[in-house]
């Protein structure tokens, strides 16, 4: 399952041309907001239009505060765009980065896309792969809260609520492989929200798994008996 997941990742996640920004017909306007809504994890942490979370900054008017080119390499790599960053990289495909980026940006003209953005902001170094609790606190608090009851601060704005990794009957039904899936691949693969973002492109295997050792440490528990490894 893990390799599976993991093939389709990285053949998701392509190198193309430079971005132009363009004008979304009415049917890609509505395509954007159905994908922004229902596929990827982007409303988890940011708000658009009053819907989504605020772990990150607005969507709303990020057409006036950054320029296209920036929006696009955020969407594209945001480790890259900005060293640090918690933002994870979300795979897709060429067309659909272009089509969110459009989306957001909701080009009205030259002077739209060209104006500069303002520089980042100065973000943490991400935490070392053995050092899970500070890469549970850093990822995954703000929503699953600090000690895994589901009650982050971002839980809140989010329309189904994040898993209790701290309960026992709720994380002894999971298989490590199934909490090792969804951080990799996110909850729409896992048909779960899509609002959990993926991770799979982001951490590494190692990083990954520690995460799952400290959901395990949460909640006291381990995965049903069929999922473990015979000793």
């Amino acid at each position: 399952m893990q390799v599976l997941i993991s093939l389709t990742f990285l053949l998701s996640v392509a190198v193309g041309p430079p971005f132009k920004p363009r004008q979304l017909s009415p049917f890609d306007a509505r395509k954007a907001e159905q994908l922004l809504r229902a596929r990827y994890p982007c409303l988890g942490c940011h708000e658009l239009n009053g819907i989504g979370g605020k772990i990150g900054p607005s969507l709303t008017d990020i057409a006036g505060r950054r320029s296209a080119d920036y929006v696009y390499a955020m969407i594209d790599d945001p480790q890259s765009t900005v060293p640090g960053s918690a933002m994870p990289r979300v795979p897709m495909d060429l067309k659909t980065r272009e089509l969110i980026a459009n989306a957001l940006l909701r080009v009205r003209g030259a002077s739209t896309i060209s104006s500069p953005g303002p520089p980042a902001p100065p973000r943490p170094p991400p935490a070392t792969g053995g050092d899970a609790a500070a890469l549970y606190g850093r990822l995954c608090a703000a929503c699953h809260g600090t000690t895994g009851g589901g009650d982050g601060f971002n839980a809140a704005f989010l329309p189904v609520r994040p898993a209790v990794h701290a309960s026992a009957v709720a994380m002894s039904a999971r298989s490590d492989d199934a909490l090792f899936d969804t951080i990799f691949a996110g909850g729409y693969v896992m048909n779960r929200s899509n609002f959990m973002p993926p991770y799979g492109s982001t951490l590494t295997r190692d990083q990954i798994r520690s995460l799952v050792g400290y959901i395990r440490a949460l909640c006291h528990c381990e995965g049903p008996a069929w999922s473990r490894d015979n000793r």
